[in-house]
């Protein structure tokens, strides 16, 4: 793919678009998730201000959650709904969001980092919502990719041979967390099912959702929650009254998904953090703001 603009409905004349540079857009998540959304802000700020009417925007699939965190922080939306399913992913923004997100904060900071400290908090049994939400945090700072499903394994060589500590920037971490604590009252965290969510939600004229599923080819090996039924998804988001923005890898199952609900689509070119350039498909109920 080169990065061309495509549709399968109304054949536009193709233009070009810039790959973005991650290192523009704030960093506003305490995650580094395996599929984010970063390189997408840009987009996704157009996408929400296409209307100034209220509006509530929906992260049905959250995860690292960078798009709802922009628009909390933004002001780009009046209520923003996250949901996760991932226990562990979830317990971290239920004690970020519902909880009390400075002992969170604190906890990674005060934390000396060493692989037998670390070993004793993954290892612990019964964990409390806090102790979950820390524990996350480490595994996510000190796996390989970011990864917490099971199978992944600990950062061996790291930046500059550091080893699990290449990732684990305490002041960096708190400082995030604190930063969306003075924005948590925009943000209401839901752990739960995104199908019965955005089933919530679909009559609603003014919610936006922005719609990120785990993706049809990677999902398996970033994910714990991978597998779900994306024909159900695509028929699901086509009887949303709302706005909607989808996004995917760009894949022949997805594109006759998309075919087959009559959508239109872009594909954007983004590079991966192996510096890969490759193109995603965004898919949504009108292109107008584009």
């Amino acid at each position: 793919m080169d990065g061309q603009l495509k549709l399968f409905v109304n054949h536009h004349r193709s233009q070009k678009q810039n790959v973005v540079n991650v290192a523009s857009v704030p960093q506003r998540s305490p995650f580094r998730y395996p599929g984010g959304k970063t390189w997408l802000i840009p987009v996704v700020r157009k996408w929400l201000k296409q209307t100034n009417n209220p509006k509530t925007l929906i992260e049905p699939f959250a995860g690292g959650g960078i798009v709802s965190l922009t628009a909390a922080f933004e002001g780009l939306a009046d209520l923003i709904v996250m949901v996760e399913i991932d226990p562990e992913v979830a317990a971290v923004w239920e004690v970020i969001i519902n909880g009390d997100y400075s002992w969170l904060a604190n906890k990674i900071y005060s934390f000396e980092l060493s692989a037998e400290s670390a070993s004793t908090i993954l290892n612990k049994k019964d964990k409390t919502i806090n102790e979950q939400a820390f524990s996350t945090i480490l595994k996510n700072r000190i796996f390989h990719g970011g990864i917490i499903t099971k199978g992944s394994g600990l950062i061996k060589k790291g930046e500059n041979g550091k080893g699990i500590n290449s990732r684990w920037y305490p002041k960096t971490l708190r400082d995030r967390i604190m930063a969306i604590g003075h924005v948590k009252s925009k943000i209401r965290f839901v752990c739960g099912d995104a199908f019965e969510e955005l089933e919530k939600v679909k009559n609603d004229t003014q919610t936006f959702s922005f719609i990120d599923p785990p993706y049809t080819i990677a999902g398996k090996r970033l994910y714990t929650h991978f597998d779900i039924n994306h024909d159900a998804l695509f028929d699901l988001t086509a009887g949303l009254r709302g706005k909607f923005m989808m996004t995917y890898d760009d894949t022949d199952e997805i594109r006759a998904l998309v075919k087959k609900h009559c959508f239109d689509f872009r594909s954007v070119p983004m590079t991966t953090t192996h510096n890969i350039q490759k193109s995603e498909i965004i898919i949504s109920d009108n292109f107008n703001w584009w």
